[in-house]
């Protein structure tokens, strides 16, 4: 198991909102009680989770996963590569309809969060610095926190988040020096620092 305290950076989330406002903080919150979670993945998180607050209120529980497989990202250009493909990282739970890194609507409730590497085609050059990301997936459709889905599977279920051919996407990005729970706002995006 790859522990985040192993020096692996993970949970640097790009949340693209639609007003950020000022009075951002993290929280620390309880653990997930979502009655839509499984136990399985309930047992798999972390014990406290993160609360987003910004202005107007509460945004966004986060609960990272407290021990992540092993694995390995042969991907070219992936910054992750002890990450596997599809992997469970953690758990979201939006408190008000937001959007994803692309600007799809994300309604309020509960999602996993998975592992992914953008395609290496011409549809997804300059989409951002990294091609890793978080692949957004209703917890009603993922309750096993050692799935493995191929990458097609993945975009399939993610996809219904938006209700568009398109996945929900949370961007991952790298940042300097040790990680420590903080949000910070770059442009239109709130970066989750865990």
């Amino acid at each position: 198991m790859v522990r985040r305290s192993a020096g692996l950076i993970l949970a640097t989330l790009a949340l693209s909102i639609s007003t950020l406002a000022q009075g951002n903080k993290v929280e620390p919150t309880g653990a997930i009680s979502d009655p839509g979670a499984s136990e399985a993945l309930k047992k798999i998180l972390e014990q406290k989770g993160s609360r987003i607050t910004l202005g107007d209120g509460p945004y966004c529980d986060i609960w990272l996963r407290a021990g992540i497989p092993a694995g390995k990202s042969e991907a070219l250009g992936a910054v992750y590569t002890t990450l596997g493909h599809s992997v469970l990282v953690g758990v979201v739970s939006f408190a008000k309809a937001t959007t994803d890194f692309r600007g799809q609507a994300v309604k309020p409730g509960t999602y996993t969060l998975r592992y992914a590497v953008h395609p290496a085609d011409g549809n997804h050059l300059g989409i951002s610095p990294i091609r890793d990301f978080l692949a957004i997936v209703p917890v009603a459709m993922d309750q096993n926190p050692d799935a493995q889905f191929k990458f097609e599977e993945l975009m399939k279920m993610s996809a219904k988040v938006a209700g568009t051919n398109h996945p929900g996407v949370l961007s991952l990005v790298q940042k300097d020096g040790p990680p420590s729970p903080k949000v910070e706002q770059e442009g239109s995006h709130l970066i989750f620092v865990a």
